[in-house]
């Protein structure tokens, strides 16, 4: 588990950044000093996005625990699934959005931009 990086996963962010790209989605930031350190922010509305990997944040969908060392895995995920609760709550006290996309759901990039665009008040997609 060692070797998972905590950004920069090209089956994570950088999907995102190249649907952003891809759709014509702009006004992101990275590395934004907020609760929670959320992958992308637009600062203008306000919108908070984090990209949770199913292992990490409990999928219900797709989370498949160890069967080694099951006691830890159980805690450590917990307290994953809390901590987000608690930021996501954080975020929305100080006036953010929370948006929260399963690293599952970029298989439908088009659907994952729709939802993005809806969020930020935008219409259209930009197809390619």
């Amino acid at each position: 588990m060692g070797a998972v990086r905590s950004h920069g996963n090209r089956s994570t962010e950088l999907l995102v950044i190249a649907i952003f790209r891809r759709h014509g989605i702009k006004g992101w930031r990275r590395h934004q000093p907020l609760p929670g350190k959320p992958d992308f922010v637009f600062r203008r509305e306000r919108l908070a996005v984090f990209v949770d990997g199913c292992f990490w944040h409990g999928c219900p969908r797709h989370l498949r625990m160890p069967a080694s060392n099951v006691v830890y895995w159980n805690a450590k995920i917990a307290r994953n699934m809390a901590r987000d609760r608690r930021v996501n709550a954080d975020l929305r006290r100080a006036g953010w959005r929370v948006v929260r996309l399963w690293e599952h759901a970029l298989a439908e990039p088009k659907r994952v931009a729709a939802r993005l665009l809806r969020l930020l008040g935008r219409r259209r997609i930009v197809e390619p």
